[in-house]
């Protein structure tokens, strides 16, 4: 399982956590609905309740409500997950054509910014690469590391690149 861990990319292993976060909230209630209450208790915590000063059937209806209301917990949290793990998704393809959400990309580059220059590739901290798709430039400048903010153009696919303490901006695309 390591090995399969280790060489998916980061979006993939997202998913694939919460695939199996889903799956174990789906096993675990189905385990505890097949047992009943009076065996999920101790003696004593079953007395304490004063569970034992029910009758059978006063027993046998708090253990079907209690499953159906684990059941439907167990349904919410499904369908919670699920549009959660979409979110996600959405907001891991920002900057991918047609996919994604249109929120800005806030990261540090990674390493020395030399300023820009046309098909230079820039690496963010959270895995993103973005080339740079015009000649819009930034002479002079050496920064290490530097916060950028990426944002959508109003129409269109068009994302632009700025550094953080200046007004220039450049034109990229996502590549990665």
């Amino acid at each position: 399982m390591s090995a399969i861990l280790l060489s998916t990319p980061r979006p993939a292993l997202s998913r694939l956590l919460i695939a199996a976060a889903i799956a174990l909230t789906l096993a675990a209630p189905a385990a505890l609905a097949q047992s009943k209450i009076e065996q999920q208790m101790s003696a004593e915590q079953f007395k304490a309740a004063g569970l034992d000063q029910l009758s059978p059937e006063q027993l046998s209806n708090l253990n079907a409500w209690l499953n159906r209301t684990l059941d439907s917990e167990t349904s919410k949290a499904v369908v919670k997950a699920k549009e959660e793990t979409r979110a996600q998704v959405k907001h891991e393809n920002r900057g991918f054509l047609g996919s994604g959400s249109r929120e800005a990309v806030v990261a540090r580059m990674t390493g020395p910014f030399n300023g820009f220059s046309r098909g230079q590739t820039y690496i963010l901290d959270n895995g993103q690469e973005w080339r740079q798709d015009d000649n819009a430039d930034l002479p002079g400048v050496h920064l290490d590391a530097p916060q950028v903010r990426i944002t959508p153009s109003v129409i269109g696919n068009v994302w632009y690149m700025a550094v953080q303490g200046y007004n220039t901006r450049a034109k990229v695309t996502r590549t990665k």
